[in-house]
Order: structure tokens, then sequence, then C-alpha cells
């Protein structure tokens, strides 16, 4: 698959990203709750910005699933249930979400890995996805198997496909109300030969041809998502010694346009502590949100003014360049 390349800019600092945005980004009314249950994951992915795997136990407590049940049931403006991980379905409070958020109408998006259904306890998902008309939003990296394989683990491209196809065999990618979207995201970069990742629409062309005439596959949407610079993706780069390289890389790209549509401006992260972030890469580098006396914002303090809109700024920082490089880059895949 071929991406978009560049050099390296000559430049000797990163400009801060709040100073290239002019000091400051607000906040939009909220309509997208984004909740990430917990760690647990039945994978350890190279690229995983939460650093996931089977050996995390942090998850929901009771208690906050309880709170975000009632931040579902009291706000009609929460049009989106974005549920994630680790794998979601691992973890504490999956259900008890899903089935809350479906008897309120709203959409629910599950971020699955796919390979969970091949997981004892969970060989259920398919059926329980499509009774409950899940959105399933799924990572498949690439169309080739080998490269699936060296950023996700032996075996996961194979079962990745199986798992689509049972999907599709329940109406996943041809049925209107079954909508099965994979994403995309480049493998990360060994040197300083950086690239953006491919236009969007070309790649899900490719993505569809591929694997419909290989496995007979059908899927609704490709998204295109570029590698943040936070968790092991982090990791890696500094252990390659370019991560501030991949930082000057992607402000060399900013693109201005695209800050009318980046995912934070309408959105709230939950963590499993019931904390609030802009994002999930907030939450992942713990910087919380604050409303505008500077206190950081709980779930508690939602629903203690009953109120989604307390935030009036959104936190950035200098990996939001990921998010506003050239086409840019959200969980629903390219912004412009």
């Amino acid at each position: 698959m071929n991406t978009q390349t560049s050099p390296i800019p000559n430049t000797s600092s990163i400009t801060p990203f709040r100073k290239k945005i002019n000091y400051g980004l607000t906040k939009n009314k909220i309509t997208v709750l984004q909740v990430n249950l917990g760690r647990k994951c039945n994978l350890a992915c190279t690229h995983c910005h939460v650093e996931a795997s089977p050996k995390r136990t942090e998850e929901l407590s009771s208690e906050v699933c309880q709170q975000i049940i009632e931040i579902i049931n009291r706000f009609p403006q929460i049009k989106i249930v974005d549920l994630t991980g680790g794998a979601p379905e691992m973890n504490y409070g999956f259900e008890k979400i899903v089935e809350a958020a479906r008897a309120k109408e709203k959409e629910v998006i599950v971020r699955s890995n796919l390979t969970i259904f091949f997981e004892s306890g969970y060989e259920y998902l398919p059926e329980y996805f499509a009774k409950n008309k899940l959105r399933v939003t799924a990572s498949l990296p690439c169309y080739l198997e080998s490269n699936v394989d060296k950023q996700r683990g032996t075996g996961v491209y194979n079962q990745s496909v199986l798992a689509i196809q049972k999907l599709n065999q329940l109406g996943y990618g041809t049925q209107a109300n079954l909508i099965l979207d994979l994403v995309y995201n480049p493998a990360l970069p060994k040197d300083t030969n950086f690239s953006l990742t491919p236009n969007q629409q070309q790649l899900e062309q490719d993505y569809k041809a591929y694997l419909l005439e290989h496995f007979n596959i059908k899927f609704n949407n490709l998204f295109t998502i570029t590698n943040i610079p936070i968790g092991r993706s982090k990791q890696y780069l500094q252990r390659k010694n370019i991560h501030n390289d991949y930082i000057k890389f992607l402000e060399s790209h900013f693109n201005s346009g695209t800050l009318s549509h980046v995912m934070c401006r309408n959105e709230l992260s939950i963590d499993y502590l019931g904390n609030i972030y802009d994002c999930d890469f907030n939450q992942m580098e713990n910087i919380a949100a604050t409303d505008s006396s500077g206190k950081k914002i709980t779930i508690t303090d939602l629903l203690e003014a009953n109120n989604l809109d307390l935030i009036t700024e959104i936190k950035t920082a200098n990996y939001c360049y990921g998010c506003t490089a050239g086409s840019g880059s959200s969980c629903g895949g390219s912004l412009t």
C-alpha cells in the first residue's frame, strides 16, 4: 500500500501546538460519550496507545458504570456512545452500558479487535452485536496478512478475516442497520522516512476490492488513523531516537482546516475511574479536562451540575499534530 512520504523538516524546535492554533481550541456542545472501559485485552499490539494487554487488570467499577448509565439516561444531547478499551468486551460494564444506551436509542460503537470472538466465553459476541445493532469499528491495519501480524501478533489476520466473515453472515456490511467499519493505521516508522496516511477513499477501494476477491468480505467504511506518539508508539519512537523528529514531521504537515472537525470538539472521554478528558489520547497522557476555574472534572461533577458542557477550552499537547496533519485523523478517520 502506497503512503505519502516526505523528508523531515529542517527545524530546530517544535512549535507548541497551543501556539500554532493561537492559544485556544473551544469545546462545542457535547454529543459523543466515549468510554474507556479498561485496559484488559487479549492482545498486546505494538502500536497500542492504551498499552493494553492480557496482563492488565484495570477496569470500570460498578459505581462509575452506574454513573455513566445515568448520564446516558439523563442527557438526550448524547447521540453516540463509543465503547473502547483494551478490548471493551472483556471489561466490566460493557453489556450494561450497551443495553442502557440502546434503550435510549443512542448509536453505540464498539471498537472491537475481532479476535475476541475466538476467546473462551466470548463466542456469543457476533450475535450480541447484531441483536443490539451495534456499530462495529474494527482494527485491520492492512489488507495484507504479513503487515497485520507484524503489528498485532501472529495469526491475528486470519482470525480477523474469520470474524468479519461471521459478521457478514449476520448481515453486517450489507444491512443498513448493521454497520461494519475497518480501521487502517500505518506501520510504525523504522527511521526518519515518515509518511502520512494514504488517501482514505482510494485505500478504502483497495481494501474492498482485495477483501472481496480473496475472502468474499464486505464492509461499510475504512477509517485511516495516524499513529499518535503516545503509549507504546511513543516508547517505540523514543527507542529509535526519532520521537521529536516524528512530531516535527507531523507539525510540518499541520492543516488548520482540520480544526473544526477534530473529535475532541464535541466529545467527552471517560476513564474507568470516572475522570473526564477531552479525548482518549489526553486520557492516556493523564491530561484531565477542567472547567472555567481550572478544576479537574469528574463524572460526579457532571451529574451534580446537571450539565455536560462544563468545558470551555480543550487541553492540547504537541501530539495533537497527529490529529491535524495532512487530511487529519480521528476515531472516524480522516477529517478533510
